[in-house]
């Protein structure tokens, strides 16, 4: 059992659902993004996850490709970004941390090399959102067998021909993608996103977490209401990109996580 297993069989035991909040690794720097991410799980936060700058991200919106432009400015790499992981680990042993981003930066490294370093880092997930499931024997498989979660993204266009495929390795849980678009390019809706879910859960029984497109302690709450719960990434970078300090970045991300945990 991963601690992302273990997560929610410990909020499906209190009746909760679940808050994630996205952080790009080294955004602004390294200092201040390790000080926001050990902040986390104090306002509320149940899984973590952390983005890996890339220079194309092809599914990120402005905000967090400037996040990880800016990031990447800063010197941040593959191997800074699994230090600042082992390093949230110094403290915290059991909150989960999902690694999302692109399949570039692990081909450079070497899957086996990258498997071995990101396990002993203390990562407990993936999301690489360009690796199809008819490439699941490129990374998919050997993370499982590694004992990490490959969390697999489904979307308003992911049909019923499709989604068995999708969900055919995916563990952890799925991503369910609110809106067709890129991040923060949209808004979800609670009347929108249900339905779907619904449509997921039936084909499924790991838990279903909904994200892009919230961005209020209110829209956190509707979509947890539908959902297994709320992703946020958008709304907290843009907080971190207007030079907020970092316990205010905290107190938003608080009132994110009380919205979800509110249902």
């Amino acid at each position: 059992m991963t601690r992302i297993d273990a997560k929610f069989a410990t909020l499906k035991a209190e009746g909760k659902k679940a808050f994630v909040a996205y952080i790009m690794a080294g955004d602004p720097d390294y200092d201040t993004s390790l000080e926001v991410v050990k902040g986390l799980p104090g306002a509320g936060v149940d899984i973590i996850e952390l983005g890996l700058p890339f220079t194309d991200p092809m599914a990120d919106g402005p905000t967090i490709q400037a996040a990880g432009q800016r990031a990447l400015d800063g010197g941040m790499t593959l191997q800074r970004t699994l230090d600042l992981a082992r390093a949230f680990r110094e403290t915290d042993d059991t909150t989960p941390i999902v690694l999302m981003g692109y399949y570039n930066p692990i081909y450079s490294r070497g899957v086996d090399a990258f498997l071995a370093d990101a396990k002993e880092a203390g990562i407990d997930g993936l999301i690489v959102v360009d690796l199809p499931p008819e490439e699941d024997e490129e990374l998919c498989l050997p993370a499982q067998a590694a004992g990490l979660n490959f969390i697999r993204l489904a979307t308003p266009t992911t049909d019923d021909k499709r989604l068995p495929r999708v969900l055919q390795n995916t563990s952890g849980f799925v991503y369910y993608v609110s809106i067709t678009g890129i991040t923060g390019a949209a808004e979800a809706q609670a009347t929108d996103v249900g339905p779907e879910v619904a449509r997921i859960k039936a084909a499924t029984d790991l838990p279903v977490i909904v994200g892009f497109g919230i961005n209020t302690p209110e829209k956190s709450r509707n979509i947890a209401s539908v959902s297994d719960g709320a992703v946020v990434g958008s709304a907290i970078v843009s907080q971190i990109a207007a030079g907020k300090p970092v316990a205010e970045v905290l107190d938003f991300v608080k009132s994110l996580s009380d919205g979800a945990h509110s249902v």
